[in-house]
């Protein structure tokens, strides 16, 4: 397993905004102790999002960064399927 802090624009690192890969091929975004985000290596498995993921702006600002979308495409994406939205921190 591997933990790093996103990091900004100015290419400092962010505090309390996280990405954790694991030995499996699944990458998380975390901020603070919540996980946000969760994608997989696998580009043919569905990108999982939190049943909360409209966080704070900063929070949002660094989900859009590890999923490489905006918030439009977030939400296309879940209408389509692409996108799954769960509990990902039971």
């Amino acid at each position: 397993m591997k933990v790093t802090n996103m990091t900004s624009s100015k290419g400092n690192k962010v505090p309390n905004q996280f990405i954790i890969q694991d030995d499996n091929g699944i990458t998380e975004f975390q901020s603070y102790e919540t996980t946000i985000a969760q994608k997989n290596d696998n580009k043919s498995l569905p990108i999982k999002l939190d049943t909360k993921w409209q966080y704070s702006k900063t929070t949002s600002k660094y989900l859009y960064q590890f999923l490489g979308m905006n918030r439009k495409e977030i939400e296309t994406g879940i209408k389509s399927g692409s996108i799954i939205v769960t509990d990902l921190n039971k």
